[in-house]
């Protein structure tokens, strides 16, 4: 019988509507977590720290994920996790301390842990491998999608409900997200090979996925990690320059607003060369374009010569979207996917945390210029790991 080919449109709300959905979520309550701290007594470092809990939760529970989408497939995972973020966000609305507060936020960490590691690990069984890069690239471009869509939506309702106003969206959101997760379609039998047989008998460990995977943890993963620490740091840098060449916050939003578009609009054209040509190709030009900003940046002075940066910017990450994802479900092995994309999020989060830690180290010795310098240093640094260690095709999939 002739197998019928792979059509995305048939996973495609399944797949991509709850992240859609999720993005929204976290976008609309990313710029007010700070003001609710404050409200609830926080002083501005406390405010500050209170933000990072997000980052600090998905930390902690990259390994558990992994537990939990082991054990109850990725389908219940996608929907566990979105009922716990929505519950989280009403817990933070209703939160009458910091400490209760700060709780909440937390769980909304832990939650997107979860969520990241269940859609990736979803799409990497359902696509085949000359269609995942696409797959994992409009992933990623929906999420972002959502998270730029995010605080539209909650502006419009903290104009009628106040600061809640963005909590109840982001916990409707995820509600909404649970609902969808639930028509995931299941992946149906997986293949059987000798190492499935064998796994049945000695399921992987994460210390067994460690050992046999070093290799490619220590050199492709520490790539990965560089992305993610000169990404995150992307995001905190454009608006303290500004704020250094004394441009109001109007025209700094206008110029970060406008990175994101660009950001946003050449995901899909990004994952159709992976797929065609190889990872190298967007993985080492996203971190090229990128270090050559971040260098470029300091030397700005005015708001065109900013705007010209950030397009560029945003243009490396573009071209970059899904290339983590993607480098990840290639190198996972099968038995043991979840356990190995859990350490792949864990680096990334190690990455994502690093990199704004940099910049700040950086800029307490010496200035803020000097600390997006050593950013785009790292970036370049990025680029020759992964010219060195991505393969020029593809890694080989399902692998023992």
């Amino acid at each position: 019988m002739r197998q019928e080919p792979f059509s995305l449109r048939k996973i495609a709300v399944g797949a991509y509507g709850p992240s859609l959905l999720y993005g929204a979520a976290t976008g609309s309550i990313v710029p007010v977590i700070v003001l609710s701290a404050t409200e609830l007594g926080a002083d501005v470092a406390t405010a500050a720290l209170v933000l990072t809990l997000t980052g600090i939760g998905s930390l902690v529970t990259n390994v558990p994920a992994t537990l939990i989408t082991s054990r109850f497939g990725e389908r219940w995972a996608l929907v566990g996790a979105s009922l716990w973020c929505s519950a989280a966000m009403i817990l933070a609305l209703s939160a009458t301390s910091l400490a209760v507060f700060a709780a909440a936020i937390f769980m909304i960490g832990m939650a997107g842990a979860v969520f990241g590691l269940a859609r990736q690990s979803y799409l990497t069984e359902a696509v085949p491998l000359h269609f995942r890069a696409r797959a994992l690239s409009t992933l990623g471009g929906v999420t972002r999608i959502g998270v730029f869509l995010g605080p539209f939506a909650g502006a419009l309702a903290m104009s009628v409900l106040g600061l809640d106003g963005a909590y109840w969206v982001g916990a409707g959101a995820t509600l909404l997200a649970s609902i969808l997760s639930i028509q995931v379609p299941e992946l149906g039998a997986r293949r059987t090979s000798p190492a499935t047989a064998a796994a049945a008998v000695a399921p992987p460990t994460m210390r067994r996925i460690v050992r046999s995977h070093a290799p490619v943890l220590g050199t492709v993963g520490v790539g990965v990690l560089l992305i993610a620490a000169v990404r995150a740091t992307r995001q905190a840098v454009l608006p303290l320059w500004a704020q250094e060449i004394g441009l109001d916050p109007t025209t700094t939003a206008l110029i970060y607003g406008l990175s994101g578009a660009i950001d946003m609009l050449i995901f899909y054209p990004a994952g159709k060369v992976m797929d065609l040509y190889g990872r190298r190709w967007v993985a080492v030009p996203c971190m090229l374009i990128m270090g050559a900003a971040l260098l470029l940046l300091p030397l700005t002075g005015d708001a065109p010569s900013l705007l010209a940066v950030a397009l560029l910017i945003g243009f490396g990450n573009g071209i970059g979207s899904g290339i983590v994802m993607t480098l990840g479900a290639d190198f996972s092995p099968t038995p043991g996917r979840p356990q190995f994309l859990g350490l792949w999020r864990l680096l990334t989060d190690i990455g994502t945390m690093a990199g704004p830690g940099t910049v700040s180290a950086v800029t307490a010795v010496a200035s803020l210029a000097g600390g997006i310098w050593a950013t785009g240093v790292l970036g370049l640094l990025g680029a020759l790991v992964l010219w060195r260690w991505v393969p020029r095709r593809p890694a080989r999939t399902d692998r023992p």
